[in-house]
């Protein structure tokens, strides 16, 4: 065997063993897909009924709370990026930090100081790489995240916010959206102070489009807005995390089956580049042969 052909065959061999790998992950993040799609769902109920119940008593009572105030001079902003804890996913998480990047861009050109939280191992690198300050960070989870997590993430948050000194005027996340399995979008939305014109349920529709009866609160409308807030906060980065994790397997999926058609056709390229190179060593091999003979046979004339 030529040279040449040993190396196309260990080429095609490397390239077999990367697409079976590519395939596997292809086949395990569309298994993960529908566990992601599932807890999407299941959380949304539970959402949505706490965003309203929020939208009812801050609109039905005039009750001032630190977390639906709206403070004229703000100088201090959170922004909480979710991004993957693992590569291999397309842009997914290149387009979270993207549009991180361009929220903090919009904030800094409001005279605001921009405070980063971070969820996931890549915009950990990311931030790490370029020496840019992170407040705090958190990883292990953010392809299956469980409300636990939310709750830590929502509860640092909140004691940012609500710091005499020292903490944030306003809390933004950073996030992505799954919309289909071929469509992933990055989106940003600011969660505190909560924006009562702004509240949207997770069908889209405004959570003041409904009339909402006349409420008595115990103990006082200041203390559900302690009770539900903090609640609301956590139910909506839960949300978040679970539509990253859900697009983030997505995104992994499309990018692995991306890479798998792309093994096959190397493959397929690789096994005409060595066919080629084997047809010309049998055709040198033949010339060889044919030439050798001719030698032989003009060698025994010119003895007779």
């Amino acid at each position: 065997m030529g040279a040449q052909l040993r190396v196309y065959k260990r080429r095609i061999r490397s390239v077999t063993a990367t697409k079976k790998i590519t395939k596997a992950m292809e086949m395990i993040s569309a298994s993960r897909i529908v566990k992601a799609q599932r807890a999407v769902a299941a959380s949304t109920p539970y959402a949505d009924e706490l965003t309203r119940a929020v939208t009812a008593v801050a609109t039905r009572s005039n009750a001032k709370h630190p977390l639906t105030t709206e403070n004229p001079q703000a100088k201090t902003a959170a922004v909480l990026l979710v991004t993957a804890d693992r590569g291999l996913a397309g842009g997914y998480s290149t387009n979270a930090i993207k549009q991180a990047t361009a929220l903090s861009a919009r904030l800094r050109a409001e005279s605001k100081d921009v405070v980063t939280y971070i969820v996931g191992r890549k915009g950990v690198q990311y931030y790490g790489f370029r020496n840019l300050p992170v407040a705090e960070s958190w990883t292990g989870f953010s392809d299956k995240p469980t409300y636990g997590d939310a709750k830590a993430v929502a509860k640092d948050l909140i004691e940012a916010f609500t710091a005499e000194t020292g903490g944030v005027d306003e809390l933004h996340l950073v996030s992505t959206k799954f919309e289909s399995m071929l469509t992933q979008t990055a989106v940003d939305a600011r969660l505190l102070p909560l924006k009562l014109d702004e509240v949207q349920l997770s069908d889209d529709k405004p959570a003041k489009a409904e009339i909402f009866p006349l409420y008595d609160f115990e103990p006082s409308a200041e203390g559900v807005l302690d009770a539900l807030l903090p609640r609301y906060v956590e139910s909506r980065i839960y949300n978040a995390l679970l539509q990253s994790a859900a697009s983030e397997h997505a995104a992994r999926r499309r990018a692995m089956k991306s890479a798998t058609d792309n093994a096959q056709e190397l493959i397929k390229a690789l096994t005409r580049l060595a066919n080629s190179a084997r047809q010309a060593e049998i055709t040198q091999e033949i010339s060889e042969i044919i030439g050798g003979a001719n030698a032989l046979a003009d060698a025994n004339a010119g003895s007779e």
